[in-house]
């Protein structure tokens, strides 16, 4: 997940529709990577993605911590966001209420290309 990926992500993001209401500025603490923890943060607005960057921002809303095996299974598909969160693999600091406009999104199927296409251009 390297400034490399995030830059690729946001260029892929760019035909995603918009979702009135979808708007949060999340903080990703992904531990135990291969090279140690890794900390990004995205800021969507109304669904889309207007800025991701690795490193940490003091304007986040929501912080999510997840173990980077979990953080890779989800952005592969192979483990529900929605899931990982439920089953307290994803825990959560922060303005739930806007989290919770979020989560539906991940089921949609312009999500769910976005994820297909940023999985295949990358080496795990």
């Amino acid at each position: 997940m390297s400034a490399e990926w995030h830059e690729r992500l946001k260029e892929l993001a760019t035909d995603q529709p918009e979702r009135a209401g979808a708007t949060i500025f999340l903080q990703y603490h992904l531990t135990g990577g291969p090279d140690g923890d890794i900390k990004y943060w995205s800021n969507i607005a109304e669904g889309k993605i207007v800025d991701q960057q690795l490193g940490e921002s003091s304007d986040s809303e929501v912080t999510m911590t997840v173990a980077y095996d979990d953080a890779v299974a989800i952005q592969k598909g192979e483990l529900d966001a929605n899931a990982a969160f439920m089953q307290g693999r994803v825990k959560v600091g922060g303005e739930m209420g806007k989290l919770m406009a979020l989560l539906p999104i991940t089921n949609t199927a312009e999500y769910k290309k976005l994820q297909a296409d940023i999985a295949g251009e990358t080496d795990w």
